[in-house]
């Protein structure tokens, strides 16, 4: 219960904007990445320069990689629904040209990247000190951005001087938020914004 004048402490999360998730899946068989390249216009196949055939799909804006053993990864969605409709198409492509690929794959997301803007400057020299050397690196002169290693949820953050951050590593969205609440909650307690 709160007292009639007591403060209330609200806190106004910033703005989260997915920018990659990374996911894999099975084809369910192998595949001779020669033949489909050849089958499928839109496949670079260059096993001198990279081991698995590219696919790289306008709409949405993202590529997917075929490897022999029948795994496949997408990269580039903005959001997982976008990394489903892809694979599924690429799966129905796949039967096209003969490859009996499953119709429904199990997906299992390898990472989400994305960032938000917390609306401040940060001093990073003093939020590396206040944080402890055991979870940060900063080292400016070999990279502009202090790299936070969250415990709970388990992902990597990037702080910048700016104010922006970078949040990845994450398994599921839900990850990104809670770790975005916990870094500024932290920030926020210790006077940094």
């Amino acid at each position: 219960m709160l007292w009639p004048h007591s403060p209330v402490r609200v806190l106004i999360m910033p703005t989260i904007e997915i920018v990659n998730v990374v996911a894999s899946a099975s084809v369910g068989a192998e595949l001779d990445l020669h033949k489909i390249s050849t089958a499928i216009e839109e496949l670079e196949y260059d096993p001198e320069r990279f081991p698995g055939a590219i696919c790289r799909v306008k709409k949405p804006k993202t590529a997917i990689l075929f490897f022999r053993s029948g795994k496949i990864v997408c990269t580039g969605a903005r959001c997982l629904e976008d990394v489903r409709n892809v694979i599924d198409t690429m799966m129905a492509r796949l039967r096209d040209v003969g490859v009996k690929a499953d119709a429904h794959p199990d997906i299992t997301v390898q990472n989400i990247v994305a960032t938000t803007d917390l609306g401040v400057d940060l001093k990073l020299n003093a939020i590396a000190i206040s944080l402890g050397l055991e979870r940060v690196e900063y080292e400016p002169e070999q990279f502009p951005g202090l790299v936070y290693r969250v415990d709970e949820p388990k992902v990597v953050a990037l702080l910048f001087g700016s104010g922006k951050l970078v949040c990845t590593g994450a398994k599921k969205t839900e990850d990104i938020e809670q770790a975005v609440e916990n870094i500024t909650e932290e920030l926020k307690g210790a006077g940094f914004i």
